[in-house]
C-alpha cells in the first residue's frame, strides 16, 4: 500500500490555538496520513493514535525502495483488522514532536529560530484538540472509533471525555487516564539523563549538535520499561556479544540507545514525556468520576499481562469506575512475553480484539447490552 505524507497547516488568523499553558501559536502546522476513503455519511472514519517517540506514519510505504512500512501496518490495510476498503484511516503526528508537526524543532516565526525550551509546556489534551481541528478541516464529525497504545491510548481517552459527542468508540491499549508513580519516576530519570548531559546546554544545542550520550542513556531508561524480564531471558539469557566484549543485553541497549539519536530529539522527548507525566482526565472537571460521566463513548481497554508501566489491574479498575459512573467500558487482555510493547509486535493477538470491537460496537448491537469485564 503506497501512502502520501500531508501537511495541514494554518496561521493564528485563520484559527486560533492557544495551549492549556496560555501560549497561542502564530502559525501551526500538522503532518498526519490517511488510509481508505471517506464514505459520503462521513460515518466511517477511525483515528489512530501514536505512542511516545511515534509519527504519522502507521502504515504503508511511500515508494518501492522503503525499507519497511509503517509502525502500525500489520494493523492496517485491505482486509486488515483496520480495513481500509470499510473505513478511513487517520493518523497525524501529535503537537510537540519533531516529525512534521509543530514542535520544538520547528521554527518560531517570532525569533526565526528553532522553539527548543521555548516552546510551551503542552499536555494530552492539548495534542486532542489540534486533531479535533484537523478533522473539522477533513470534513469528520464523529470518529467510528479513536485507537491506540500508550501515549496514544492515553490520546484516545481524552478524545472520550473531552469531545463525547465526537467519537462512537474508544480502544485504549497498555494505557491509563493517567501515568502511575513508578511510570513518572522512570521518566524523570530519563528527563535528569538528558538534561546532566553538559552538550543539553539548557536546550540551546542546535547550533552544535544534540545531547547523545543523555538522549541515549534516557532511550535505554525507557526501553527496560518496555520490555519484560521474560523477554530479555528469552532473548538474551546471559550470552555475551564478542564483538564487543559485553552481554547480549547491555550491546541490544547500547543499540537502541544509538539508533534513538538518529531519529529524535532531545527537547522533543523532554516535552512529550512531561506531558505524559502531567496528564490526567480528570483536571478539568475535579474528580475523576466527573470526567468518566462525561464519556458517551463504548470504551474498551486493552491489557498487557507483562506491562510494567501499566499493570492490567489498572485498566480493570479504570473500567469499573466507568460503568459505575454509568459509561460502557469493557476489558480485554493479551498475554505476551513482549511486556507494554507488545502493542507494536503481538498482531496477531491484538487484531482479533479489534476486529471484534468494530463488529460489535455498531449503535443498534449495544442498545440491550450491558457492559462486562
Amino acid at each position: 500500500m503506497f501512502v502520501k505524507k500531508r501537511f495541514f497547516r494554518f496561521t493564528k488568523g485563520e484559527i486560533q490555538f492557544s495551549t492549556e499553558s496560555g501560549y497561542t501559536f502564530d502559525a501551526i502546522q500538522v503532518a498526519y496520513e490517511t488510509y481508505g476513503s471517506l464514505n459520503r455519511k462521513k460515518d466511517n472514519a477511525i483515528l489512530v493514535l501514536h505512542a511516545l517517540t511515534g509519527d504519522a506514519h502507521a502504515a504503508g510505504v511511500y515508494t518501492s525502495r522503503d525499507p519497511k512500512p509503517g509502525w502500525w501496518d500489520p494493523m492496517i490495510g485491505p482486509g486488515k483488522a483496520l480495513d481500509t476498503n470499510k473505513y478511513f484511516i487517520i493518523c497525524s503526528n501529535v503537537l510537540g514532536s519533531c516529525y512534521g508537526t509543530t514542535g520544538p524543532t520547528s521554527i518560531n516565526p517570532k525569533t526565526g529560530t528553532p522553539y527548543g525550551t521555548d516552546f510551551p509546556p503542552i499536555n494530552i489534551r492539548d495534542m486532542v484538540r489540534l486533531q479535533k481541528i484537523l478533522l473539522e478541516h477533513l470534513g469528520i464529525n464523529k470518529l467510528r472509533m479513536a485507537i491506540g497504545g500508550s501515549m496514544g491510548g492515553m490520546q484516545a481517552l481524552e478524545w472520550a471525555v473531552t469531545f463525547p459527542d465526537s467519537v462512537e468508540t474508544v480502544v485504549a491499549i497498555a494505557a491509563t487516564h493517567e501515568l502511575s508513580p513508578l511510570a513518572i519516576a522512570f521518566n524523570y530519570a530519563g528527563i535528569k539523563a538528558i538534561e546532566n548531559d553538559p552538550s543539553w546546554r539548557n536546550g540551546n544545542y542546535y547550533s552544535i549538535g544534540q545531547p547523545v550520550r543523555g538522549l541515549s542513556l534516557a532511550r535505554m531508561i525507557g526501553t527496560l520499561t518496555y520490555k519484560s524480564h521474560e523477554l530479555f531471558k528469552r532473548r538474551f539469557s546471559r550470552n555475551m556479544d564478542s564483538d564487543k566484549g559485553l552481554f547480549l543485553a547491555e550491546s541490544y541497549l547500547e543499540h537502541q540507545g544509538e539508533t534513538f539519536v538518529n531519529r529524535f530529539d532531545a527537547n522533543t522527548y523532554l516535552c512529550l514525556v512531561k506531558a505524559m507525566n502531567r496528564h490526567n482526565i480528570a483536571e478539568p472537571y475535579g474528580s475523576l468520576e466527573k470526567a468518566l460521566r462525561r464519556i458517551k463513548a463504548k470504551v474498551f481497554m486493552v491489557g498487557i499481562n507483562t506491562d510494567m508501566l501499566y499493570p492490567p489491574d489498572e485498566l480493570r479498575n479504570f473500567i469499573k469506575r466507568l460503568n459505575t459512573a454509568g459509561g460502557y467500558g469493557e476489558y480485554r487482555e493479551i498475554e505476551s512475553y513482549q511486556g507494554h510493547d507488545a502493542f507494536l509486535v503481538d498482531f496477531e493477538k491484538l487484531s482479533p480484539i479489534v476486529r471484534e470491537i468494530l463488529e460489535n460496537t455498531h449503535p443498534e448491537t449495544l442498545l440491550n447490552e450491558s457492559p462486562s469485564l
